[in-house]
């Protein structure tokens, strides 16, 4: 039978969360804790050819975009176009959804690179950003809601129920979760379980 108008909605709604790469996944999450969410440099061992095919993958998918380079800001360089100019690459919104940050502010980084740079003012209290919201059904979630377990989740525990690697959950941890979105993740060493992080659910 099809599905009636309302499971059809919801299905709808729902839109598939891509599968990442661990490489994709490292990538992402250390530019999204980077000044203007710059995705350069890219992890060590990643280069030539593979470098190459690894960032036009994730250009197609739209978490990465080729943009002009900030010289004078010291920005990286992803490739020369020549007279002394060349492109960085950054994270998109779609590349933070990917890794499970929902933008707080919807404007693309390209609009705010073109723009003439001006002194920020100081926010007041009606322009405080608002806070950071976490998709359901994202490895970030999923991280968080381990955190929040009264014996927290030491790093081995998340390996297991994630599926990541040991040193992309560390990246989460310190940065999309505690630089990025600022949650409160404290360490303790545990015997028998190492470096046990927890996260305050209240």
């Amino acid at each position: 039978m099809p599905p009636d108008p309302a499971q059809r909605n919801q299905i709808e709604q729902e839109p598939v969360m891509p599968k990442l790469t661990d490489t994709q996944t490292i990538i992402l999450s250390a530019g999204a804790q980077r000044p203007d969410n710059i995705a350069l440099p890219l992890p060590k061992g990643l280069h030539g050819a593979a470098a190459k095919m690894a960032v036009t993958k994730m250009i197609a998918h739209g978490w990465l975009q080729e943009v002009d380079a900030n010289l004078r800001r010291g920005e990286p360089l992803w490739r020369e176009t020549g007279d002394g100019h060349g492109t960085t690459l950054v994270v998109t919104d779609a590349g933070l959804l990917a890794i499970g940050i929902e933008p707080v502010v919807a404007s693309t980084v390209t609009n705010l690179r073109n723009a003439e740079p001006e002194p920020d003012p100081q926010p007041t209290a009606a322009e405080t950003p608002k806070p950071v919201t976490i998709r359901e059904g994202t490895k970030q979630a999923q991280i968080i809601a381990l955190l929040q377990r009264l014996e927290g989740a030491a790093i081995t525990e998340i390996v297991a129920e994630t599926g990541w690697m040991a040193h992309s959950v560390r990246g989460m941890i310190s940065g999309a979760l505690k630089k990025k979105l600022g949650l409160p993740i404290a360490s303790e060493k545990v015997d028998g379980r190492g470096t046990v992080y927890k996260l305050d659910a209240a």
